[in-house]
């Protein structure tokens, strides 16, 4: 089989977006699928092309043994919405160079698109469906334009709702067939399309081999953010409204975002146990991580169809979650044991979880990170659902 996958986000990009496509792509590859990826040259999350590929209009690579066709983007963190459009715009208009290479494209068994954003998806879907008429698979991360709206970034009933909520509707009706990163996208999806074949895609992580570090003090207690620091994080009023430091705990950050500036300039003038420390490669994080006594997964309001994939991140490492959401998230911590849950910006529930797992005798503490190794290894292991999602796309 040979598949391509269409995605703004990939390696060396860091991030939930990048992580879980290079997974997806590294992962067919190991199964013997012979697998291409079309992207942006890369820009996330600082907003500007990387060094390397600064100047270039397209670039093809092999990246750990898979062929990478990148073209330019506009690349942006701004927070205006003309900005934001031209960004999410021009993927969408260069990715059609690509349509030259007729020949490849002839080769591919399966063309697997990521959406959002809905308009470089759109236009892969009228590339690759109704000019190439190949199989393509719509990879649904979010309900866009459903989770700008609870997010407060879009006005519902406006024009510019109207506009992508036909969009989002006419890729699930082009799709041949629909994956979602959770329960509730793959249900919403069936509302409009109940007969299309679907599949339930969870960005989750490889094993990993634990370094054989001792048991080390919860004093103070170290806890880890490790991703996005922006609008639907809010990570900057989290540290406005929780004083670590004089709880005993340390909150070190890591990731990029627009709201880094801001922060960076708030830890440095307020003393409260906070730490940013920049951005690091996937490889390096995934150990720095195993040294925290617990992780924040922060969500500022309700999204239907969000899972943060930082709770899949943080299961093979054995790291407990202080998960601050809802949804379908909020149940698997719950559910499994996995952390201490507390509703969307209720900083005195988060504070009086921080207290109390802190606070847990050692074997109470050490049986939440053996329930996160465990969950990891069977009902969320990532080769089981490859394994899994390799038969869904040779069924069609």
């Amino acid at each position: 089989m040979r598949v391509l996958i269409v995605s703004p986000s990939y390696l060396p990009e860091i991030g939930a977006a990048p992580s879980r496509i290079t997974n997806m792509a590294e992962g067919l590859s190991g199964l013997g699928i012979k697998v291409d990826v079309l992207t942006c040259l890369p820009n996330y999350p600082k907003g500007r092309i990387f060094d390397g590929y600064r100047g270039a209009f397209s670039k093809t690579e092999d990246v750990n043994g898979i062929t990478v066709f990148r073209y330019w983007t506009y690349a942006s963190i701004s927070r205006r919405p003309l900005v934001r459009l031209v960004s999410m715009c021009s993927f969408a208009t260069t990715l059609w160079c690509f349509a030259l290479k007729r020949k490849r494209i002839k080769s591919y068994d399966k063309v697997i698109i990521q959406t959002p954003p809905v308009l470089a998806a759109a236009s892969a879907m009228l590339l690759f469906r109704c000019c190439y008429r190949k199989k393509v698979v719509l990879n649904v991360s979010d309900l866009w334009p459903l989770s700008a709206v609870e997010l407060g970034a879009m006005k519902e009933g406006g024009v510019y709702h109207g506009v992508m909520g036909r969009i989002e509707r006419f890729l699930y009706r082009k799709a041949t067939a629909c994956q979602g990163q959770s329960k509730e996208i793959v249900d919403y999806i069936k509302r409009y399309e109940p007969g299309k074949a679907s599949f339930l895609y969870r960005n989750l992580q490889h094993r990993f081999v634990l370094p054989n570090q001792p048991p080390s003090s919860r004093k103070p207690f170290r806890i880890v953010y490790a991703g996005l620091l922006g609008v639907a994080q809010n990570i900057l009023e989290l540290i406005e409204r929780i004083d670590f430091k004089g709880m005993g705990a340390e909150l070190h950050l890591f990731g990029g975002g627009n709201q880094v500036l801001e922060i960076e300039d708030y830890v440095r003038t307020h003393d409260k146990g906070v730490f940013y420390h920049g951005s690091l490669p996937k490889e390096r994080m995934r150990g720095e991580l195993t040294r925290y006594h617990a992780s924040i997964i922060p969500l500022t309001v309700r999204i239907r169809g969000a899972v943060p994939s930082k709770l899949f991140d943080l299961l093979p490492l054995g790291v407990p979650i202080l998960f601050c959401g809802g949804g379908e998230g909020e149940e698997i911590v719950k559910e499994n044991l996995l952390g201490f849950v507390s509703a969307p910006r209720d900083y005195e529930g988060l504070s009086k979880n921080i207290r109390a797992m802190s606070h847990l005798p050692d074997e109470e503490y050490r049986q939440l990170k053996a329930n996160c190794l465990r969950l990891s290894q069977t009902t969320f292991c990532f080769e089981r659902q490859l394994e899994a999602y390799k038969r869904f796309l040779s069924a069609f």
